[in-house]
């Protein structure tokens, strides 16, 4: 059965930047990160499918990067220009199911317990 563990999370000013990774103990060809934000619902920040092509909500565009190494099952979101609308515990997913919209969180039958990032102005 897969497990993922995330780490990288922590406390930073707004403009800092973090490393999130998230290692898994079998390949999974979709793994994505979401986050969650207090009071806010589950939404997806990047995706990676394949060898890498990856996806990114609109909001992460410019100033995330996922990325991920196969040979690890492991996958990276470089955070930059951070603010505090990034705040939020960030949870790692994988095992998606077939059909549907990458960004649905009800596909993905995978996820790590979560890494919290903390932004502050």
């Amino acid at each position: 059965q897969m497990h993922l563990e995330e780490s990288g999370g922590g406390s930073v000013q707004a403009g800092g930047s973090l490393r999130l990774s998230c290692a898994a103990t079998l390949y999974s060809s979709w793994m994505v990160w979401f986050r969650e934000a207090p009071g806010k619902e589950r939404e997806a920040v990047a995706g990676v499918f394949g060898a890498g092509s990856t996806e990114y909500a609109d909001s992460a565009k410019g100033r995330f990067t996922i990325s991920r190494d196969n040979a690890k099952n492991t996958i990276y979101l470089q955070m930059t220009n951070l603010g505090p609308g990034d705040t939020g515990m960030y949870y790692c997913a994988a095992d998606k199911r077939s059909g549907g919209d990458w960004s649905m969180a009800s596909l993905y039958l995978r996820w790590g317990q979560g890494t919290q990032v903390t932004v502050s102005s």
